[in-house]
């Protein structure tokens, strides 16, 4: 599944699991810190796409560089 993250074009991977309250847990496994819920599987997603946005815009005002974020940066040096 792609989401636009930040004015990056990433690939992240959801992990959507029913929960017993028949409402839908969302974690972004590359960013296990991105969790949320949505009544619908949609609404899970949509929910996660913010999650996503607010822990990497979080990573970067505390200045913590995440898996993630060093990845990116090695793909665009390798890139250019």
């Amino acid at each position: 599944m792609r989401f636009e993250i930040k004015d990056k074009d990433m690939e992240y991977t959801p992990v959507i699991k029913k929960m017993s309250n028949g409402w839908y847990f969302a974690q972004c496994e590359q960013i296990p810190n991105a969790i949320t819920q949505g009544e619908t599987i949609e609404e899970a997603l949509e929910n996660l796409k913010e999650a996503i946005n607010l822990v990497l815009e979080a990573e970067r005002e505390l200045g913590i560089t995440s898996n993630l974020e060093k990845q990116i940066n090695q793909r665009e040096l390798v890139a250019v």
